[in-house]
């Protein structure tokens, strides 16, 4: 029997829901149970692709190619289960096959409404593929009383009566601020943020209360007695060192086993949760720091790099050490009196992460040429290979023009738009001036590696497969020069056609590739070439 619990916001910090499915998700696996996540957003945008990273932070890729919410990130890397193009859904996706059903005329003249038939395209969502599951968390995006939200509250509500209560559970995220004027604790948002919910149908079952400091346990009973609910169920939530830390802070709580008592489930014994205290443990304790620098266009938002930030976590505790991240802004790189040189020297390693646009690019060529000069192990990631082919068309095999289509005509297009490829639907084609949303080489593509190259022996295989999101690739028509230069193409597409990954055999780690490897690192199984990459760092801070 599937079990789905709803996960809901009051007014809560950056560090909530999202995390929180996660750290559930993580402790019901711990324990025996196979667990879906999934997420609901309110937007109208019909995938996050389309939105700006400084909107809404990083767009995380599907094996299946599905443009996703960043929060399904947490789900994959605390879980180990990868997610699907059915765990993401936005108002936009609802609405637009809503509109095409009634253009069909699948509704036969009916008037179309949002209820019922909004939220019953949510319900479907919610229940599909989900029959060998015994819990499927559903993260509600938004806060309770949005107007954008409520057609999701009205569908869990109507699901909650269909299903029942002993398949249906409703956790709440809430905020209890700190007034430090006062110095005490505030439980009124959180009993609005009850009744709020209350009035549009859900009583919940769980109150998680985020909170700064202790919840004691007078405060804890407070909240119960006024938001109508059991006081072992008011699970505070403190600010932790480490996201790696909260699902045992969440156990420690009684998360999981107030979630399992309201199933009437039986919660004997403890999960297993080493691998966990493993992290904590290698987080707490490293033997060493390095410093790596970001050279980015958008490093005015952290969550705009949420996967790329944990990968080199990951890397970190493969290789026990602290991994210091710098992030330098590519654009500061294209000033005439900037110092590039003092700004990168300090690093242990360099890595240029992918983007769009022109902007910023001249200054992540810059960084590339640095690296490779100063023999800093460097690491390109999508848009930062193409940046390193272009600089070492530039600098090393004599092309000064080189450039790439998408910031504007050259007569040396090093980098190009990609206008056909092959996938595991067959021919893939794209046209110049189409759309954007949803047009770009989405998903897992499989890469064939040269036998005696570096990243073989990283990988300790020569076919592999990765998450693309990209619109341009490396002109394989350059092959041939870039590499007569010292740039080897050592992993190529199945059909040979479409570079994948370059190095330098001539320098410590240099390594650039077009997919997006930190989509699949996990904290557990560490992706090779962050661990690998990692690694180049702490021996290139051991010779300065």
């Amino acid at each position: 029997m599937t079990r789905f619990i709803f996960i809901t916001g009051g007014v809560v910090s950056s560090l909530g829901k999202g995390l929180m499915a996660a750290s559930l998700a993580a402790l019901l696996q711990a324990r025996g149970y196979r667990v879906r996540i999934r997420k609901f957003d309110p937007y109208l945008n019909v995938d996050p692709g389309t939105m700006s990273p400084y909107q809404h932070g990083e767009v995380y890729v599907t094996d299946d190619g599905a443009e996703t919410d960043l929060d399904l990130g947490h789900y994959e890397r605390f879980t180990g289960v990868s997610a699907r193009q059915s765990d993401n859904i936005t108002s936009g996706r609802i609405y637009q096959n809503i509109i095409q059903k009634e253009r069909r005329g699948d509704y036969l003249g009916a008037t179309v409404q949002v209820i019922p038939h909004v939220t019953d395209a949510i319900k479907e969502f919610a229940k599909a593929e989900t029959q060998d599951m015994d819990f499927v968390l559903c993260e509600i995006g938004g806060t309770v009383g949005d107007i954008e939200s409520l057609p999701f509250i009205e569908a869990i509500r109507q699901l909650r009566n269909e299903l029942g209560r002993e398949r249906t559970l409703s956790v709440h995220v809430t905020l209890v601020p700190y007034i430090a004027a006062a110095g005490e604790l505030k439980t009124k948002p959180t009993q609005h943020s009850v009744r709020e919910l209350t009035s549009l149908g859900i009583q919940p079952d769980v109150l998680l209360c985020r909170c700064e400091h202790p919840l004691p346990e007078t405060e804890r009973a407070k909240i119960a007695a006024f938001c109508n609910v059991r006081k072992e169920a008011v699970i505070p939530a403190l600010d932790a060192k480490s996201i790696y830390s909260v699902p045992l802070q969440y156990h420690a709580e009684g998360l999981d086993n107030e979630v399992l008592r309201a199933f009437g489930l039986e919660s004997d014994g403890e999960p297993d949760l080493g691998r966990w205290d493993d992290i904590i443990d290698r987080q707490s304790n490293p033997e060493g720091e390095v410093t790596i620098g970001v050279v980015g266009k958008y490093v005015g938002l952290a969550d705009a790099y949420k996967s790329l930030n944990e990968a080199l976590t990951h890397g970190g505790l493969s290789n026990r050490v602290k991994v210091n991240v710098k992030w330098l802004d590519a654009e500061l790189f294209e000033q005439s009196e900037h110092d590039i040189a003092a700004a990168l020297e300090p690093m242990d390693a360099i890595l240029v992460p992918g983007g769009f646009g022109e902007r910023g690019s001249e200054g992540k060529i810059a960084a590339v040429k640095f690296a490779r000069e100063r023999h800093v192990p460097f690491f390109g990631i999508c848009l930062g290979m193409q940046m390193a082919c272009i600089e070492g068309a530039r600098n090393t095999a004599a092309i000064a023009a080189a450039s790439s289509t998408e910031f504007g005509a050259t007569s040396e297009p090093v980098v190009g738009i990609i206008t056909e490829w092959m996938s595991q639907e067959g021919i893939q084609k794209r046209e110049t001036g189409g759309d954007m949303g949803g047009t770009m080489r989405l998903g897992a593509y499989d890469a064939v590696l040269d036998g005696n190259s570096h990243v073989a022996s990283i990988y300790g295989s020569q076919n592999i497969s990765e998450r693309h999101r990209h619109r341009y690739e490396v002109n394989v028509h350059y092959k041939d020069a870039l590499e007569q230069g010292g740039l080897v193409f050592s992993g190529m597409s199945p059909d040979g056609e479409l570079p994948e990954i370059v190095e330098r055999p001539d320098h410590p780690w240099f390594i650039g590739v077009q997919f997006h490897p930190e989509l699949k690192s996990r904290p557990f199984a560490p992706h090779p070439l962050f661990a690998s990459f990692v690694k180049a760092a702490v021996k290139q801070s051991r010779l300065v």
